[in-house]
């Protein structure tokens, strides 16, 4: 965590006057566990926040203005917290901007403007959801200082909406969600279709969950990702010959799959439907192992599903498979598997606590003997969602 009183201090250099009524808020980042490119396909997801994310230091102006100013970048902004557009060359203010347009369209009106310094600890661009965190924490400090009721799956859809809307990105409610609603050492079994969403308790004892940052920019995401929802969506018009209903494929348990795949003429639809099914039916598999304590089995389905994102739906690349190759070399990693959209980004290891600097230093080394570039590592517990800090 951020150490505050250094923040109000920089809060004072950025917008003056004295440390005093600064309130402070913090909303972290998220990993998924397992449950990949299966929430848009209506299906189950189970993120978990992380400890580290977005600080907000937040205090009221005399006048209507919006002051933005974040540690990670030198400029200071006042705008109109009246009137608020999106504009490119405001890069990470837009998510707090957006934020703003949202509760405005909720009908409240600010009964004064604020300044707002953000102390982001999420690698930009790492796939830890840092947009997310941005929204969540504007949201949730904004409304508490207005005097307005926090629901925080409320504020988890106006993120998203915002992010969508706003900014233009066509991000799922996973997100936000795990950002707005996780609980310090539980994960959360969220079906995206109907926000319905259990916190289950992810008791790992001497293993810590590793994150691996292949520093690898995602490059092909917005084209592949596009690409495979419609190769999802081709796959439910093909399986309509047998379920006149169906809308997502996650609507389909995997022995009615079985039964009707050969309707899917298409090899790469095939493929993609596959993973589809097969990765919302290893999340469940996940809650029966946890409900056990069985890590050892937890660990193996995080192994198939990187194989599955590698082999059938084909989002892993050369970066991400070498980080997972070297991870599971390493003795007491339980399991690999690569987190969020993919073609770069990040991994995720299930990892006993006595073999963790034996993992940094081997998948390190060997990471960057097979692509030339350098990991980073940061050793995970699972954290609260969205909160004001007293």
């Amino acid at each position: 965590m951020a150490n505050i009183q250094e923040l109000k201090e920089q809060f004072v250099q950025r917008f003056g006057t004295s440390t005093d009524d600064i309130q402070v808020f913090h909303a972290p980042g998220r990993v998924n566990l397992i449950g990949e490119h299966t929430d848009y396909n209506g299906g189950y997801v189970f993120p978990a926040a992380l400890t580290f994310g977005t600080t907000l230091l937040v205090r009221k102006r005399e006048d209507k203005g919006l002051g933005l100013a974040s540690t990670n970048f030198a400029e200071t902004k006042v705008l109109s917290i009246e009137s608020v557009v999106y504009d490119e060359a405001d890069d990470w203010m837009n998510y707090p901007k957006g934020i703003v347009n949202e509760i405005h369209q909720t009908g409240v009106i600010f009964s004064s403007g604020y300044d707002l310094l953000f102390h982001g600890e999420i690698p930009n661009g790492a796939g830890l959801s840092s947009s997310a965190s941005i929204e969540v924490v504007t949201a949730f400090a904004l409304l508490t200082l207005e005097n307005q009721p926090l629901d925080t799956v409320k504020i988890a859809l106006m993120s998203q909406k915002s992010e969508n809307e706003f900014n233009g990105v066509q991000c799922g409610i996973m997100d936000q969600f795990a950002v707005a609603n996780g609980k310090k050492d539980h994960a959360i079994l969220l079906m995206c279709d109907t926000l319905e969403y259990d916190l289950v308790p992810f008791n790992s004892g001497d293993y810590k969950l590793v994150i691996g940052n292949t520093n690898k920019r995602r490059g092909l995401v917005d084209s592949a990702y596009n690409e495979r929802r419609a190769q999802c969506e081709q796959a439910v018009q093909d399986l309509r010959a047998d379920y006149p209903e169906l809308t997502l494929l996650g609507q389909l348990n995997i022995e009615q799959f079985n039964a009707s795949k050969h309707l899917i003429k298409d090899e790469v639809v095939l493929k993609r439907a596959q993973h589809v099914v097969e990765e919302i039916d290893r999340v469940l598999q996940s809650m029966t192992a946890l409900k056990a304590n069985d890590l050892v089995q937890f660990g193996q389905l995080m192994n198939g599903s990187h194989d599955s994102l590698r082999d059938l739906y084909e989002v892993t690349g050369h970066e991400l498979d070498s980080l997972v190759a070297a991870a599971r070399k390493v003795p007491g990693v339980l399991g690999a598997r690569m987190t969020g959209a993919g073609f770069g980004g990040c991994t995720v290891s299930l990892v006993h606590e006595d073999s963790i600097e034996q993992f940094k230093e081997q998948v390190a080394t060997e990471y960057t003997a097979e692509t030339g570039l350098v990991a980073d590592f940061y050793v995970c517990t699972i954290g609260n969602g969205v909160e004001q800090l007293k």
